[in-house]
């Protein structure tokens, strides 16, 4: 498996009248396979909520998505499944795919009960995870349709944590509408995960799908950016890096040595990730100067091999008297994603605080910022509860989670 990385500024030319500038610096990288790369084997856990609230056709629908993923595992495979209502149990501890209609049986008998205690199944979840996470891409699926009411939410995101710093991504599955946005997408983003929302029963089967589907397409784990500026250049102080593509994440940056670090976890294969600094640059001498170096540190699982480095690549400015602006079009698109997320965020905190108004007015700037990338999708999304808040209406639960989902990811 090989690394792609490439680096582009938002405008390669600078003023050289000008003390002091601000640029982005779109950050694409992906893995693509060679002809002798292997099949990387999964390690996947299930981590179901089985509450009360599950009982009739939710917990119907997602038994049945279960035991259709489980179909999909292949040998050498690894399957570890945690239920949990009020309390977390193994149902499934990790094994090899070989006893497929016990597991399958076990999946079918689950039956709903109790409350909500989702830092129990997550804890139980990663340390099964744990246990077959060698030479695997190893993930869990956590699903939810409620509030951690029997549990720590601060602990959630320590968990969350916990699993990123042992190579295990989590994704998070909302259902229904009275689970917690926060903390599910809290969860997803800390431990490299994608957020999912299952508005509709019978919408449980496409989205356990879609994630199994970006797992499976999973080449190079355990990732970290390395960002090294050159002097009479610095990092914004305030949210200096996030990811774009292919979902919208604020992502912790940590300082090693003279370089800034980013974790990125999974890298996809032919799937860009995309990340975005924001830079601030003084005064430069004229000419082509190089401003920044970029490299990524990962893991291939398929070769089991850690800690390898892509190649160095040298991001330059060309510092001139005679500016002319040579604007790039992908980093943009990558603005205005990101402009997209932020704005709505900030939507979102307006409406808590009681001023529906400017709630409305940012998600309509949102609407436009999505139209200006093309998004149609998430234009409708945001337009239409806008619209709703205008008039007076308030939104619901189902307006609010969809607003979470656009802002963050691109629907296809």
């Amino acid at each position: 498996m090989k690394l792609s990385l490439q680096a582009i500024l938002s405008d390669p030319n600078f003023d050289l009248s000008v003390g002091n500038s601000q640029r982005q610096l779109a950050i694409s990288i992906s893995a693509f396979p060679s002809q002798s790369d292997a099949d990387v084997p999964l390690n996947l856990c299930l981590i179901l909520d089985h509450s009360g609230s599950m009982s009739g056709k939710p917990l119907e629908t997602v038994k049945q998505a279960a035991i259709e993923l489980v179909d999909r595992l292949k040998p050498g495979d690894r399957i570890s499944i945690i239920t949990f209502d009020h309390r977390a149990k193994v149902l499934i501890p990790n094994q090899d795919i070989t006893d497929l209609d016990n597991i399958k049986r076990k999946i079918q008998g689950l039956k709903s009960s109790g409350g909500t205690a989702i830092d129990e199944g997550l804890k139980l979840g990663i340390e099964e995870l744990g246990k077959g996470k060698q030479e695997r891409i190893s993930q869990g699926f956590l699903l939810t349709d409620g509030e951690n009411e029997h549990g720590d939410n601060d602990r959630c995101l320590k968990l969350a944590k916990l699993a990123a710093t042992y190579n295990l991504t989590i994704n998070t599955l909302g259902f229904g509408e009275d689970w917690n946005s926060d903390v599910l997408e809290k969860i997803a983003d800390a431990a490299g995960g994608t957020l999912a929302y299952i508005e509709y029963p019978e919408q449980a089967l496409d989205e356990f799908s879609r994630l199994f589907n970006k797992m499976q397409s999973v080449g190079l784990t355990n990732s970290y950016l390395l960002l090294d500026l050159m002097p009479h250049v610095r990092l914004a102080e305030l949210k200096p890096i996030a990811q774009v593509a292919p979902d919208t994440i604020e992502l912790p940056i940590q300082k090693e040595g003279d370089k800034w670090i980013v974790r990125l976890g999974d890298v996809m294969k032919d799937v860009d990730r995309v990340v975005l600094a924001n830079l601030y640059f003084d005064k430069f001498p004229p000419g082509k100067q190089a401003i920044a170096q970029v490299q990524v540190r990962y893991d291939d699982p398929s070769l089991d091999l850690k800690n390898l480095y892509s190649d160095l690549v040298i991001v330059e400015g060309n510092f001139v008297g005679d500016y002319q602006p040579k604007m790039d079009g992908f980093v943009q698109q990558q603005i205005l994603t990101l402009a997209k997320y932020r704005q709505t965020q900030i939507a979102e905190t307006k409406l808590q605080q009681g001023d529906r108004a400017g709630a409305a007015t940012m998600l309509q700037t949102a609407a436009k910022t999505a139209l200006q990338m093309g998004d149609k999708n998430a234009a409708t999304v945001l337009q239409t509860s806008a619209t709703r808040l205008q008039s007076g209406e308030e939104l619901s639960e189902s307006d609010k989670k969809k607003t979470r989902i656009v802002s963050k990811t691109v629907l296809k």
